[in-house]
């Protein structure tokens, strides 16, 4: 599993046309989760809508809706890159629905001020229009995060 490395500030987003065949939906989607485990941030940004509403867990640390591929690059990226080691979202089942398309995996790390690791099921909810991502909502148990951001125990 490859850590998140993140050093860019600003990423701009222009809107052009894939060079060649574009990807199926679910096809590109699956791209994306081996774009993050290479570190490629570049390709996950440009995945992403200039418009994209992306939806961390209530409850996740970075729990809220980040509006626009910068919002999304600081307000997650940046952070996960920062904050864990080895972080890592690795998917296990896609399942297609058109321009919806499901991912369903599970997420490690551990968080550096702790040094406490953590697993937890994910499902991702990806919405395309394009060929580029517009909506992403996120699920998971928010409580197997949080216990490895806690200094002591919570039962």
């Amino acid at each position: 599993m490859a850590a998140f490395v993140f050093s860019l500030t600003t990423v701009t987003v222009y809107n052009q046309e894939p060079k060649g065949p574009r990807l199926s939906n679910i096809d590109s989607v699956k791209a994306l989760y081996q774009a993050f485990a290479k570190g490629d941030v570049l390709s996950v940004v440009e995945f992403l809508s200039p418009d994209i509403d992306w939806t961390e867990a209530e409850g996740f640390p970075y729990g809220g809706t980040y509006h626009g591929p910068n919002a999304v690059l600081s307000g997650v990226f940046r952070r996960l890159g920062s904050e864990w080691d080895g972080f890592a979202a690795v998917p296990e089942e896609f399942i297609d629905g058109g321009d919806t398309v499901v991912a369903l995996g599970k997420y490690s790390g551990t968080y550096r001020v702790t040094g406490k690791s953590f697993q937890a099921n994910f499902a991702h909810v990806w919405k395309l229009q394009s060929g580029k991502a517009v909506r992403f909502i996120q699920y998971t148990d928010t409580l197997l995060v949080d216990r490895a951001l806690q200094e002591s125990d919570i039962d």
